[in-house]
Order: structure tokens, then sequence, then C-alpha cells
């Protein structure tokens, strides 16, 4: 099983990455924006709309507090754990990669003012809770 240390050198790895894949200029700006980083913790998030004995996990998240800590990504190693512990390491880098550029996606649309990522999220949690109902009423 990957360990947390391990899991932030991936992570670290991932931002190397994205840093030679755009101009200096632009990732520099993305950065500035992003006052608070990218932080990891340690603890597992259950998604509030989870309503099934297999957990709905909260594998990262995109943070705007305009009177506090400012625009900040946070990843959350247990919930990745949870999901991806039996998973290759070329696997879990490519899940934590997936997971590092849709919290990417919401800090750019927030520059932007967009929040169309914000909605298909939403989508997908409601297409969770259809297929959930479906389940339970199987004919119903």
């Amino acid at each position: 099983m990957i360990t947390y240390e391990e899991l932030g050198e991936m992570l670290d790895e991932i931002a190397n990455e994205m840093a030679n894949e755009m101009p200096n200029e632009l990732y520099q700006v993305l950065m500035r924006e992003l006052n608070g980083g990218v932080i990891l913790l340690p603890e597992a998030k259950i998604h509030p709309e989870s309503e099934t004995a297999v957990s709905l996990y909260i594998m990262g998240e995109y943070n705007y507090q305009p009177r506090g800590l400012g625009r900040y990504i946070t990843i959350y190693y247990g919930s990745f754990i949870k999901v991806y512990a039996y998973h290759t390491p070329a696997q879990q880098k490519d899940a934590l990669r997936k997971v590092v550029y849709h919290e990417f996606t919401h800090h750019l649309e927030s520059l932007a003012g967009d929040r169309s990522l914000e909605r298909q999220d939403a989508y997908d949690i409601a297409k969770y809770k259809r297929r959930l109902s479906r389940k339970a009423n199987p004919g119903g």
C-alpha cells in the first residue's frame, strides 16, 4: 500500500509535470492565484450524498474562501487509499493526476467565473443517486 509520504512525492511529481507542460508565465499565474497551494491531508472524506454501505469518497476538493485562506486544493490521502490501495503505482499516479487536473479545472473555472464543472459534478451525483434508487426499487 502506498504511504502518505509516497503519495506526497507523486503529487510533487505531477505538479512538476504540469509546470513543464505549460508556459512558465501561465504556470506562475495559476500558482500565484492558488495562494494556498495543494494540500495533502491524511484523512478520508465521505461525500455527503453517499448513501450506500460502499462509501462514495471525495478524492480532492477545490476551495475558495475570499475572506479566509483564499484559493487552494485539498487531496485526501485516506480517500485515495480506500479507493486505490491495491492498484499498481502507475495506476495510482494516473488516478491522482486525474484528481489534480479535475481540481485545477475547478480553479481555472473559478478564475473565469465559470461553473461548468460544478454543474457536471452535480449531474454525476444526481445520476449516482438515480442508480441507487433504481437498485433499491427495481419495480418502481
